[in-house]
């Protein structure tokens, strides 16, 4: 087993930048893929980004891509997310997820019911 804590969101303008973090403590960190996912109010949580155990596979959302970096440092058990040039949409609880996994495919990873652990959620809000 895994236990994820968010940290790093807070209130921006738009077009400024956070950088979320995931510190995961448990199990052995580098077995298992990770993923953001994102809620905004009223809204079914959605995809965000995820990466491989080994961090060489990295995706994102067609809302994010150019805009977010997703990375993690296998040493230190964290995942990282950069996010630049954000937008009101970008507002929401932002989730770090968890799953057993060392193979490498979106399809898997880009779905919240395929992860075993998640955090409690960072807010991100994005003022115009």
């Amino acid at each position: 087993q895994v236990q994820l804590e968010e940290s790093g969101g807070g209130l921006v303008q738009t077009g400024g930048s956070l950088r979320l973090s995931c510190a995961a403590s448990g199990d052995s960190y580098s077995n298992y893929a990770m993923g953001w996912f994102r809620q905004a109010p009223g809204k079914e949580r959605e995809f965000v980004s995820a990466v491989s155990w080994s961090g060489h596979n990295t995706y994102y959302a067609d809302s994010v891509k150019g805009r977010f970096t997703i990375s993690r440092d296998n040493r230190k058990n964290t995942m990282y997310l950069q996010m630049d040039n954000l937008k009101p949409e970008d507002t929401g609880i932002y989730y770090c997820a968890a799953r057993y996994d060392q193979s490498a495919r979106y399809y898997v990873l880009s779905e919240l019911g395929n992860y075993g652990y998640w955090g409690q959620g960072t807010q991100v809000t994005v003022s115009s």
